[in-house]
């Protein structure tokens, strides 16, 4: 089947967008000479018959109330225009969502639907001009320009070859495999792995099992930083505070027999749990072999009724990293992150917190950081990324502060918490036998989600997607 095109543009009393865009372009970049600005979005659809097409046009990918079709894109002389779209293996949820909605309206096999947006420009504009609003536009490090007349069809596939063996593994240096292969481990976790397969295996490893390695062994799961001993530590002046704290942590990790055990920064976060549960003040915690959401027993009577015991979980999330690179999609799973947990819970997610920080978004987009996107744009980017999720789901948010402070412009601070609740007679909890079935259930993973634990644990360039493994 042919490849259609459609493209959507609000009629001008409801192109809100294309006006704060327009307004954005003009306060941050100084742009009087901007006369005027369209906006709009682009799908290419293939797999469908032109009747389909014609009926997913009017029904799917517009509003007739307010949008104009079209399926020519018209450009005066006068104007400038460029288009963009996500970069190949980036999940682009406008485009999911439209294949998912079409393949409903046909009731056949879903399309491929490729989404990209066209900015048209009115002014007298110089090529340094354009190169800045293309700059301020476009995400490089998710999205990069397209051709504005290029038809974006179903990608091509490889057939992926026999998984690799490390053949040199064994005998390349630590410090040369790291640099070579990116990992996110040290060459302290290399140097023992190479032991490992070298002694007790006898033979190189392959690919599949380094990278299962470093995902496992990287910062964001095995929180290497958090877990590092501390042998050391002196109290500056004026700490006393600080300093008679630090002794109360001794004192109860000698009580609870812990002098043995190495000190280090998750030690001392979890210390006053350990304490309450050893004491019996912390009775009510639920225990399981299921690591999830924090979940405590907590007597609940609903209209009078006799009381009956729920679960009430508890789970916290940060995204510091991947909102400030990618703001939508970090920030929408930095709160995703957090209803996924007490969710495989069996839980119900009824409330959430948000708390960011960045330096301040009034900054002139002339000062940003090199290789940064402006702060404006990260915490408006961000809100509509956390919006997003958590709309989806129906979840309200109660409590939502930004701090400004120069001390975020490095990165930001994007935290998210909710808290959820089920009746425990709902719950099951089980263990893992041998013979039992294993489900995977969920979307795929586009190029953007390989290597998410290990890359947050490690520095980024603006080509970490394109280089990413296939």
């Amino acid at each position: 089947m042919n490849t259609h095109t459609l493209f959507v543009e609000k009629k001008s009393t409801f192109a809100n967008e294309a006006r704060h865009l327009l307004h954005d372009l003009r306060e941050s970049l100084n742009l009087a000479n901007l006369e005027s600005l369209r906006l709009l979005n682009r799908y290419d659809v293939e797999g469908v018959s032109e009747e389909a097409f014609s009926q997913a046009a009017t029904s799917i990918l517009s509003e007739p109330q307010t949008d104009l079709i079209s399926r020519e894109l018209q450009i005066s002389p006068d104007e400038t225009a460029f288009a963009y779209a996500y970069l190949p293996g980036q999940f682009d949820q406008r485009a999911d969502s439209a294949a998912q909605c079409i393949q409903i309206l046909t009731g056949k096999d879903k399309p491929t639907v490729n989404a990209s947006q066209i900015i048209i420009l009115t002014g007298n504009f110089s090529d340094t001009q354009v190169s800045a609003i293309k700059s301020y536009v476009i995400n490089a490090v998710d999205s990069h320009e397209i051709p504005v007349g290029t038809l974006m069809g179903r990608p091509t596939l490889q057939v992926p070859s026999d998984i690799e063996i490390l053949e040199n593994f064994l005998t390349d240096s630590p410090e040369k495999i790291r640099k070579a292969m990116s990992l996110a481990m040290s060459e302290a976790d290399i140097a023992f792995t190479q032991n490992y397969f070298k002694n007790e295996e006898g033979r190189p490893p392959t690919l599949t099992e380094i990278r299962m390695l470093d995902t496992y062994w990287s910062d964001h799961c095995r929180h290497t930083t958090f877990l590092t001993a501390i042998n050391d530590i002196q109290f500056g002046e004026g700490s006393e505070l600080i300093k008679e704290t630090y002794q109360i942590y001794r004192d109860v990790r000698k009580k609870l027999n812990r002098d043995d055990r190495p000190v280090t920064l998750m030690d001392i976060a979890l210390i006053g749990m350990r304490e309450l549960k050893a004491s019996g003040e912390l009775d009510n915690l639920e225990v399981s072999e299921e690591i999830n959401a924090a979940s405590i027993v907590v007597p609940v009577s609903i209209d009078g009724a006799a009381e009956e015991e729920w679960l009430v979980q508890f789970k916290n999330e940060t995204h510091n990293h991947p909102t400030e690179i990618e703001p939508f999609g970090g920030a929408a799973t930095c709160l995703g992150g957090c209803i996924r947990d007490p969710l495989s819970g069996r839980s119900y997610v009824y409330q959430a917190m948000r708390v960011t920080g960045a330096t301040n978004p009034l900054t002139p987009f002339s000062e940003t950081l090199p290789g940064k996107l402006p702060q404006k744009k990260i915490c408006q980017i961000a809100a509509k990324g956390y919006s997003s999720y958590g709309n989806q789901i129906g979840l309200a948010t109660g409590q939502v502060a930004e701090v400004y402070h120069p001390g975020y412009v490095a990165k930001r601070l994007e935290i998210g918490a909710v808290v959820a609740a089920a009746p425990r007679s709902n719950v099951f909890r089980g263990s893992p036998a041998p013979g039992d079935v294993i489900l995977l259930i969920g979307g795929r993973t586009g190029r953007d989600g390989v290597g998410g634990a290990t890359g947050s644990s490690k520095e980024h360039t603006d080509t970490a997607l394109e280089n990413s493994a296939e």
